[in-house]
């Protein structure tokens, strides 16, 4: 297994673990018809930089770190994380989550902050707490779920540097 910066040739195999979890529409807050296009734009051509997770070159995983906000704020990234769904419960999350902590600083960023938390996704709820992130803000009913309805999002938080 490895994780590397992606590139553009990598997006037609990153699109499939895309695709699948934004059409479900349980942890993101992207238009759940999202195009092939758009996506591309979001997920690899807008961040700072994107990587993938791979083992026997299949991407399993993906992930993006970006600049959460600019000026005063531009010390503070944000990271988005997908794992195929095949290939969940391994780790590839972790992995990644620690990956990506590891590449802020590489960065200079000095914070992780996850902005919209789904607070039903309580597998990633769990994983970033046991990876040492904070909820430091709750947005009630903020995130409209397909089956569950309103439920809050949460902002989770990480200082990098001791």
């Amino acid at each position: 297994m490895k994780i590397r910066e992606a590139e553009k040739r990598d997006w037609t195999a990153i699109w499939p673990i895309f695709n699948e979890i934004v059409k479900v529409g349980e942890t993101y807050a992207y238009q759940t018809d999202t195009t092939k296009e758009q996506g591309e734009k979001i997920w690899l051509d807008t961040p700072r930089k994107t990587f993938i997770f791979e083992e026997e070159d299949k991407i399993m995983g993906t992930y993006y770190i970006k600049t959460n906000q600019t000026g005063q704020g531009s010390h503070v990234c944000n990271c988005g994380y997908m794992v195929s769904s095949a290939a969940r419960g391994k780790g590839i999350a972790t992995s990644m989550c620690e990956h990506s902590q590891q590449i802020a600083k590489e960065l200079g960023y000095k914070a992780m902050q996850f902005n919209f938390v789904a607070s039903s996704n309580k597998g990633a709820v769990r994983l970033w707490g046991k990876l040492g992130f904070e909820t430091v803000g709750r947005l009630p009913k903020a995130f409209n779920h397909p089956s569950k309805g309103y439920v809050d999002a949460l902002v989770m938080y990480k200082w990098l540097h001791e």
